[in-house]
């Protein structure tokens, strides 16, 4: 099912197809909790959402062979960073002009987003993109740190992802 879905041709438990997810507005993004679990698959399960795929060795395999599964994580990963107000440029990760705590949850001390940008970091690592995994932390790490506002324990999950 994980496999199908990211090569596009297989949904999600709520019958989504990725390329759905992928156009919908950031507001859904933001208010919606049970998609990042089949976007950014991790082994353990999560306690959120029983329906999530589990990232297993023989997934893993697969994603370390067909590039095309690697480049839709990270056109994921766009999606998600667009809607945190950062943008990518192949791996260096930045803020979007329009970054602040008040349109952007994820920069406010604990929340969900912490626990999403967590899991996305992991996915990245075990999916085969350990260098983007890494950008993508330290960016959330710097940008997180710069604003002040984003707690310490966080800070740590993200340091501790990979």
């Amino acid at each position: 099912m994980m496999i199908a879905f990211y090569r596009g041709e297989g949904h999600d438990h709520q019958g989504r197809r990725l390329q759905d997810i992928w156009a919908l507005f950031s507001f859904w993004l933001e208010h919606t909790h049970d998609y990042i679990q089949g976007l950014f698959p991790i082994p353990e399960a999560g306690r959120f959402n029983a329906f999530a795929p589990l990232l297993t060795t023989d997934v893993q395999r697969v994603f370390a062979k067909e590039p095309p599964l690697r480049q839709r994580q990270q056109h994921s990963l766009d999606v998600m960073l667009n809607s945190f107000g950062l943008e990518r440029e192949d791996r260096y990760i930045s803020a979007q002009s329009d970054l602040s705590i008040q349109t952007h949850i994820w920069l406010k001390a604990g929340g969900h987003n912490h626990l999403r940008i967590t899991r996305m970091i992991r996915s990245l690592f075990f999916c085969h993109l350990p260098e983007l995994a890494q950008a993508f932390q330290q960016s959330v790490i710097d940008i997180g740190t710069q604003h002040g506002v984003v707690s310490e324990k966080s800070l740590n999950y993200w340091r501790d992802a990979i």
